[in-house]
Formats: structure tokens, C-alpha cells, sequence
């Protein structure tokens, strides 16, 4: 786990919570260590504002697992960054897709993946906004080549 630069360790719940709120995009995610249960990791993403935990836990065999919402099967995983890659996609049983890593070590960079052998998919591009003074104008350089035409 210690290999991951999204692993942050021993953090607590306010504190993951807190770093993921300083990136403030929804699909920000961090692993950290669980407050509650010796030996359990937690998967947190950030979403509409709130950060939703998810318990990873390894089995005997070594396989990593994550208790996502109920309905959807166990998957397991032989490593970490492989249950990552996995809910990247949407549809896997978390609240949103993994889009941001949060690293532990720089968390002022926040914008760069798990592993570079992990493409995310990329954002969507932001919306094509015009104030209404550009559609004024716009109206305007019409109206004006209209009637230099007529």
C-alpha cells in the first residue's frame, strides 16, 4: 500500500476529508488507513460535496477487495492500483468514478494520476457559456452587416 502515492496513511477521517475538500473536484479520491478497524484501509471519494468511504480489505490469498453499495458483487483484485484502474469507470458500485488522484506527496499537485501506466478518462470539456453583452454584440455586428449588404 505504502507504494501508492494516493496512500496517505494514518490521516483519520476529518483530516482525508479535508484534503480532498481542498481539491474540490468531484471524482477527487485518496486511500487512507481506517480509524475503526485495525488493518483496514478506506477508499474515499469526493462527490456533490461529500466524501464517500469505502472499506478495502485484503483476503488470505492476498486478493483486495472494496465493500461498495449493496447489490453489487465482490470483486477482487491481485493489487491495489488494478481495484483503482477498475473504478475508474462508472457503473462499479461507488458513489462516482475515480478522476483525481489526491497524492500523499505533494498534495499541493493534485491533478496528477495514480500511475502513469493508468490513463483516466478524460474530464468533459466545460460548457460553451456567452454572456449576454457577446449576444448583444453578436445581434449588433449582424444588423450592421445587413446593412451594409442591403
Amino acid at each position: 500500500m505504502e507504494k501508492l502515492s494516493v496512500y496517505h496513511g494514518p490521516i483519520g477521517k476529518a483530516e482525508g476529508e479535508r484534503r480532498l475538500g481542498q481539491d474540490g473536484r468531484d471524482g477527487s479520491f485518496l486511500i487512507r488507513n481506517s480509524d475503526t478497524v485495525q488493518g483496514m484501509y478506506c477508499l474515499c471519494v469526493l462527490c456533490k460535496g461529500f466524501v464517500y468511504t469505502y472499506r478495502l480489505s485484503q483476503d488470505d490469498g492476498g486478493s483486495w477487495a472494496a465493500d461498495t453499495i449493496p447489490g453489487v458483487p465482490k470483486r477482487y483484485f491481485r493489487q491495489v492500483k488494478n481495484m483503482i484502474a477498475a473504478f475508474q469507470r462508472p457503473g462499479e458500485g461507488i458513489a462516482m468514478p475515480l478522476l483525481y488522484a489526491v497524492t500523499a506527496q505533494g498534495r499541493a499537485d493534485t491533478h496528477t494520476h495514480t500511475d502513469t501506466d493508468m490513463e483516466p478518462p478524460p474530464p468533459p470539456p466545460p460548457p460553451q457559456q456567452r454572456s449576454a453583452a457577446q449576444g448583444h454584440k453578436n445581434r449588433n455586428k449582424k444588423k450592421k452587416t445587413q446593412q451594409a449588404i442591403g
